[in-house]
């Protein structure tokens, strides 16, 4: 995304390009201001870290265009940046496999918390686990077909198999479309928390947690448990100078949601695993839980 989007479609348009090699917060703002930075693309908890910066210390007057993607944007983060800087962080989606753009949330109707309507010559469907198409409304898998999608794994005929279906490339995230055909992502499937039978996808649990003015950043995910399968399992980064207790943040979430979803293990951690572009790495958590079994 970042080289195919941003960085050949900045070249194309004679524009100027300032790389990142790494999310420094101070730095990333001292070169918005230095560069006059324009256009501002960046991961959703990009996004969460400025906003725990002062006022004083932002000076982003210059950008007009503020775009996310990578993972699901938290609505909690859009409000707090529309309130905070006055303009929106609008969102699309797509994924290398789709060279790596396939909808955009426009300018023409702007629809908080979606990835917006397929872009030209492409086309999006919500299916069920048997490649039926879902009405509108319905969570299902997102499928994608357009001359956008790649022609394959190299060398690789077990997982195409896996994923093109009568034409169609299935793209592993759970999404939904409503009346107006607008998409929205869920969650990723394999993200998906199966806690005794019952269905539980991670960035919804998030979306309350985003809301909860004690807490800086969140990642949810599956631990393994021996009776239930798996349970859902909160690692949670307070903000500066705040404090909260484990059995407050149940609570808020108890009210908000139904109690299965609400996590049955929370974790206050100091910092979160992410990679260079500062996306949270949910593998590693993964990874960490099965490593202490």
């Amino acid at each position: 995304f970042g080289q195919n989007f941003i960085l050949n479609g900045g070249f194309n348009a004679a524009a100027m390009v300032v790389l990142q090699r790494r999310f420094e917060p101070d730095n990333v703002v001292e070169t918005v201001s230095k560069e006059g930075i324009t256009m501002f693309f960046g991961v959703p908890t990009v996004f969460a870290k400025l906003l725990e910066m002062e006022l004083s210390q932002l000076d982003l007057k210059s950008v007009r265009y503020y775009f996310s993607a990578a993972a699901v944007m938290p609505t909690e983060i859009i409000k707090r940046w529309q309130q905070q800087h006055g303009q929106l962080v609008r969102e699309g989606y797509g994924l290398t496999e789709t060279s790596p753009f396939s909808s955009y949330n426009h300018d023409l109707q702007y629809k908080l918390g979606s990835i917006g309507m397929p872009i030209e010559n492409v086309e999006m469907k919500v299916v069920d686990s048997d490649g039926k198409e879902l009405p509108p409304g319905e969570v299902g898998e997102l499928a994608i077909r357009g001359p956008n999608v790649m022609l394959g794994y190299w060398n690789r005929p077990e997982e195409n198999a896996k994923v093109f279906k009568y034409g169609w490339f299935h793209t592993g995230d759970l999404g939904r479309m409503d009346e107006d055909g607008y998409f929205y992502i869920v969650d990723r499937l394999k993200d998906m928390i199966n806690m005794s039978g019952f269905k539980i996808y991670p960035a919804e649990v998030e979306r309350v947690l985003y809301q909860h003015p004690a807490i800086a950043e969140a990642a949810v995910y599956g631990a393994p448990h021996p009776e239930k399968g798996e349970i859902v399992k909160a690692k949670i980064r307070l903000k500066l100078g705040t404090a909260c207790s484990l059995e407050d943040i149940k609570t808020f979430c108890a009210e908000r949601m139904a109690t299965y979803k609400v996590p049955r293990a929370i974790e206050f951690v100091d910092s979160l695993p992410k990679n260079a572009t500062g996306k949270i790495l949910k593998r590693v958590l993964r990874e960490q839980e099965l490593a202490m079994l």
